[in-house]
């Protein structure tokens, strides 16, 4: 546990963290490793499901490894070596880029187990971790309307109880409860998405590649078939299973129409027959989850208020992958909070929250702002039906393609691929 809190008498904690999915796990966990008491509040109780996730890019396996989670198979991870591109009649297989920064593999794992093995991560490093509590909004200082706490309803009685402390990280995902009790809105000039999966036992479980199907079509109106900006995917889970879903993006004319989970079995049922995609095979309903992208809730620090993970739209608009951003901000936030909690109140305290934000510009704004041109250009089915035809044969042009979407390139001494993307991301205004 903690030995240098610098909470008062008056405060439960150094630092509280409403939410135990991986970017609140992992923010407890560095902030917990640096001596801080932090108190890390649960709305559900462990182990829990969660939609999507399943499938790891080398990004996310960074985050794992910076964490010092054992990524190998012998601690339970299914590894792959790339992903299988399926669309326009080609299927090509791209393995992952050889790079220093990322490892050369991504991983496979179930959210319910994945989920609380970062919580359980935190609770060693020292975070106190209160399960079955629900957080309803912030508590607000009347007189600077600075963030110095929540309020939250607690185990199956749903008892009001309240907490406080002088920062507060709001790790509570798409709902951004936390960030919405205080105005935070979100911003409607940003994507979202939607994802729908279901889990069918099927021969496809061991697959050393993640597989991706770059040709959704809406057929509901058989007449009048339309191309949707999305894809869907195929993961092997190595248990018997396999995790098979879709994602759309909101820059479609279709988004706000579109049943998905119908979209999914009619997508599915287009399968081959033997890989077990029926409904005799299925395990459980078909779920489905909103996928807040390209920064599209800020400001990401506000009097007291960090947001992190999905709370703050962080999830690539390129590819829908939302784990790896999710652990990397919220390790950027809590070297932003332990350097604060090293100053006394006041400016120099709020100069070093500042710098949360400004670290998640540098990061990630051009990126995500050529990610948010990238998502409105392939809501035109003319412009997704071009880049299908034309671009999916062409592996040197794939290679470049991956490299992009999964945001896996060397910014240091890079190959020429790598200088490209830095480039461009150079020329993008931050996000």
């Amino acid at each position: 546990m903690s030995t240098t809190s610098r909470r008062s008498s008056d405060q439960d904690a150094d630092v509280i963290v409403v939410g135990a999915g991986p970017a609140g796990s992992t923010a407890a966990t560095y902030l917990a490793r640096a001596g801080l008491d932090v108190l890390l509040l649960e709305k559900g109780v462990f182990p829990r499901e969660k939609v999507c996730g399943d499938g790891l890019t080398p990004r996310g396996v960074k985050q794992l490894i910076d964490l010092g989670i054992d990524t190998r198979p012998e601690a339970g991870w299914l590894h792959n070596r790339g992903l299988r591109v399926v669309g326009g009649g080609v299927r090509m297989e791209l393995d992952w880029p050889e790079l220093a920064t990322f490892p050369p593999y991504g991983v496979v794992r179930p959210r319910q187990d994945f989920d609380e093995l970062l919580a359980r991560t935190a609770v060693k490093a020292g975070a106190r971790l209160r399960e079955h509590t629900t957080v309803v909004g912030a508590i607000t200082d009347e007189r600077t309307g600075r963030v110095v706490g929540v309020t939250a309803r607690g185990g199956a009685e749903r008892t009001p109880v309240s907490f406080r402390a002088p920062l507060v990280l709001g790790c509570d995902g798409v709902s951004a409860r936390l960030a919405l009790s205080v105005g935070i809105d979100k911003r409607d000039d940003r994507p979202m998405g939607v994802a729908v999966r279901r889990y069918y036992t099927s021969p496809r479980t061991h697959d050393d590649y993640l597989e991706s199907h770059l040709e959704l079509w809406d057929r509901s109106d058989p007449a009048n078939p339309v191309l949707l900006p999305g894809y869907g995917w195929i993961f092997g889970m190595g248990d018997g299973t396999v995790n098979v879903g879709l994602g759309i993006l909101s820059t479609s004319k279709a988004f706000g129409s579109t049943d998905y989970r119908a979209l999914l079995r009619s997508w599915l049922d287009g399968t081959p027959e033997e890989w077990g995609f029926r409904e005799d095979n299925a395990l459980g309903r078909i779920g489905g989850a909103a996928l807040p992208m390209g920064f599209n809730r800020t400001p990401h620090y506000r009097d007291g208020l960090l947001l992190v993970g999905d709370a703050g739209g962080m999830v690539n608009p390129f590819n829908g992958e939302g784990i790896g951003y999710a652990m990397e901000s919220a390790r950027l936030a809590a070297e932003c909070v332990v350097q604060a909690l090293a100053r006394p109140d006041g400016p120099a305290r709020e100069r070093a929250l500042a710098g949360y934000p400004a670290a998640l510009r540098a990061a990630l704004g051009s990126y995500y702002r050529l990610g948010n041109i990238f998502s409105r250009l392939i809501g035109n089915p003319v412009v997704m039906r071009t880049a299908t035809r034309y671009g999916l044969p062409r592996t040197t042009l794939m290679r470049l393609v991956l490299k992009l979407l999964a945001g896996l390139y060397d910014v240091r001494d890079g190959d020429l691929m790598d200088r490209l993307i830095t480039s461009a991301t150079k020329l993008a205004p931050s996000a």
